[in-house]
């Protein structure tokens, strides 16, 4: 069965969400700099850099960054096998 474009998009957003999660709560219990820290807890960022407009009376800021790390991956993993499995 085909799945829609959102379902697939909501699916892994709720992965990377989860794992990220996870590795917070993993982070609580590692030694802080240790491999295991450092595997678990680390992140890449990917986006845009801080966009200020200044408009006088009205000052807008856009953004936004994605931070991957690990257990992100993992997430994303096990969001995917939940979607096969998903009708």
């Amino acid at each position: 069965m085909r799945k829609s474009m959102g379902t697939v998009l909501l699916t892994l957003f709720l992965g990377i969400l989860i794992g990220a999660i996870f590795s917070e709560i993993i982070g609580l219990f590692l030694e802080e700099g240790s491999i295991a820290h450092q595997l678990f807890v680390r992140s890449v960022d990917f986006g845009p850099e801080l966009n200020q407009w200044d408009l006088v009376i009205l000052e807008i800021s856009f953004g936004f960054k994605l931070h991957f790390n690990f257990m992100s991956l993992v997430g994303v993993f096990v969001a995917s096998q939940i979607l096969r499995w998903y009708r």
